[in-house]
């Protein structure tokens, strides 16, 4: 190990699902079964009944779920859904790797006299 190398732990006990993995969820009743499908429901809180398909989250009782909907968290989640992932273009815009200045001009202004 380096004097500059840093050791770094992923934390995966809180791990929540991405949101483009949300959204496959949401228009694919199937890939929400086969997800579901991966957890023990003996494992899972009120034994898996209780699921907010919009933040991937189970829940203890029935009420705990209606008021967790009525939320801020659960709202903010449905903005970001509607809002959509970020596309390549767009991440590569952010990290400032690609630059659109729009339509280049014609360099005819720019002839030097050579005389």
């Amino acid at each position: 190990m380096g004097i500059f190398a840093k050791r770094t732990k992923t934390k995966t006990r809180r791990k929540i699902r991405d949101i483009d993995q949300i959204a496959r969820d949401v228009l694919s009743p199937r890939h929400l079964e086969l997800f579901k499908q991966t957890k023990a429901n003996e494992d899972l809180p009120g034994l898996g009944r209780h699921y907010c398909v919009e933040c991937a989250k189970w829940f203890d009782t029935e009420t705990t779920l209606v008021s967790h909907r009525k939320g801020k968290p659960h709202r903010r989640q449905l903005k970001q859904l509607k809002e959509g992932a970020f596309t390549h273009e767009e991440s590569l815009a952010a990290a400032g790797l690609r630059i659109d200045n729009g339509p280049q001009k014609p360099k005819a202004d720019m002839e030097i006299d050579m005389e």
